[in-house]
This record gives structure tokens, sequence and C-alpha cells, in this order.
């Protein structure tokens, strides 16, 4: 199944959830179709047309927003003067409460990517009801140990960007403690000589494919906004309550149906997180797509992507 033609928004809006903060949503399709919410990756990425081509516009109402600090939304990430404590999972979680009832939604498809995928299954667990379908890509759960191999763990699959990477943290903060963390000290630092470019070259480093989304990152704006945002995720905890917290409240998404999209090249897969979940959550379907890596743009990811989305627009 190929992609949907380009769309483009038939309303859209900044919607301001407290804090300052004035979130950045759209919406396409259909609009007596299916909800559907789309959850972007990073922290910190923003929403992209693409997202827009693997639902059906005549089935769908396709929500999309840029989370805090990001993309449209304001104030952005990448200004020094960003308050980034307003910045947590908890607040994410309430400005899609905030969106749905101000959109007039009772129920929808939950779709995400990434980070993305923590936050769609966070939801569907806090806010039971409301989510309808979750239809999650380059699978994440939040875990300490998802941080620890993607910072630390793939240095020594990929040793002279690891040394790269450590060098422009001091010399305590690479030998021991979160490297997210060490970072994120770093970016919060107004001295106009910290950069975030080492921290994007190890992301991209690491990508065994790297998808064309890495283009961005050659935007100093977008650079700086997407790097002090995963570190401050990154670096504490995710803002999850405890450690393991999505896979440990996995029992709560009895009854949401999902599927799965993973990349059989995904780094993630290592620590067998999807494999986990896919065991405690028995409403979900896994589909693994071999020679794919982190990307819900790689060939087999997206038809199955659209696949899902399609499946789930006749229910």
């Amino acid at each position: 199944m190929s992609l949907y033609p380009e769309i483009e928004p038939y309303d859209h809006g900044m919607l301001d959830v407290g804090d300052g903060n004035r979130v950045y949503w759209e919406t396409c399709g259909n609009p007596r179709g299916k909800p559907a919410l789309v959850l972007h990756g990073g922290p910190g990425s923003g929403c992209t047309p693409y997202f827009r081509r693997l639902f059906d516009p005549a089935a769908y109402r396709i929500v999309l927003l840029d989370q805090r600090g990001c993309g449209r939304s304001t104030p952005h990430a990448s200004a020094y003067g960003t308050d980034m404590s307003v910045n947590t999972t908890a607040r994410l979680l309430a400005d899609l409460e905030s969106l749905r009832r101000r959109l007039g939604i009772g129920r929808w498809l939950v779709w995400g990517v990434s980070w993305g995928s923590v936050l769609g299954l966070r939801y569907a667990q806090t806010y039971p009801g409301v989510v309808s379908e979750l239809v999650l890509t380059g699978v994440a759960t939040g875990s300490e140990a998802e941080v620890e191999l993607l910072t630390r763990g793939l240095g020594k699959v990929f040793p002279e960007a690891f040394e790269r990477f450590l060098a422009g943290l001091p010399e305590g903060a690479a030998r021991d403690g979160n490297l997210a963390a060490a970072y994120n000290r770093l970016l919060e630092s107004p001295d106009p000589g910290v950069r975030a470019r080492a921290w994007t070259d190890w992301e991209t480093a690491i990508i065994p494919a790297p998808p064309r989304s890495v283009q961005r990152f050659e935007d100093p704006e977008f650079r700086m906004g997407f790097a002090r945002t995963v570190t401050h995720y990154w670096g504490n905890g995710q803002f999850l309550d405890g450690e393991g917290a999505v896979l440990r409240d996995a029992h709560l998404l009895k009854g949401v149906p999902g599927t799965l999209v993973q990349g059989s090249l995904d780094f993630g897969n290592l620590l067998g997180t999807v494999w986990q979940l896919q065991h405690a959550w028995p409403d979900c379907e896994l589909v693994v797509v071999s020679e794919a890596g982190h990307d819900a743009g790689a060939p087999g990811v997206r038809e199955a992507l659209v696949a899902a989305t399609d499946g789930y627009a006749r229910r």
C-alpha cells in the first residue's frame, strides 16, 4: 500500500495551554472522518507533512500538533529564555486533552513515532477511554535502559563517533553519569560557545541508514531546540512516574487495539523493548520490517503503517 497524496490542512490554530505556551495544531482530511492524533518524535522534532500521507484523507480527520517548544509552537526551545521547567510529560498529556476538548473529539486513534510512541502509550494509560486504537513505530517506552543504550551503550559500536561525542563534555561527566543530563547542563548554559552540533552528530551517527529528516539538523534553530529538548527529557527520566512506568502499567492498555511497526535494524530492539511490550499488551500486533531502521519513512515501514491505519478506518 502506497502513501496517500499530499494534502493541506483545512483548519489550524494556536492553542493556549498555559505556562506562557501556545501549541500549534492543524486538521486535515475529512472533517466528519474518524479522528486520528499524530504524535511526533524527539522530543522536540515537530510534525511534518509526511505524516498526513499515512492516513486515508477520505476516512480520517487527521490532527497534528507541534508539542511544546518545537515546530510552530511558542516559545521555541531554541531561545535561551524559554522556560523548560514547564515542558514535561504530564504537561504534554494535559495539552493533548485540551486539544481534544477544543476540537470536540470524543475518542481518537493515536499514532506515534519514537518519543511519540512513549507519549501515546502514556496518554492511553493516563486517560482511559479516549484512545480508540494505537499505531506506533520506532517503538520506545521511555526507560533509562533505552537512554543508556542510545548514549553510552552504542559507544563500542561507533567508537570514533563516540569519542567526538564525549569530547564536548567535562572529563568527569564523560566518564560517569547520565550523558544526556551532562549535555543538557551545557545546553542550558548562557555561554554562547556551547553548541548542540555534537549531540545531533551523535544521533545521526548511530542510525544505520539515516532518514532524510536529519537534514533538519543543519538548521541552527532546529538543532538547538531539538538538542535542548531531548536532553531535557532524557536527562530527567523522561518525566515518567518511575523507571519502567510504561511497561509496568501495560495492563492499563487492555482492550485498546494496537499495531507496532518496528524496523529490524532499529537499535532499540537490542533491549527487547518492543517484544516485552507486545507480551504485556495482548491486544496489540507486532509487525517487524526487515532491513529497516528507526525511520517511519523507510520502505516497508510506511506500507505497514498505511495498512494499519487503513484497517482501523473501518472499525
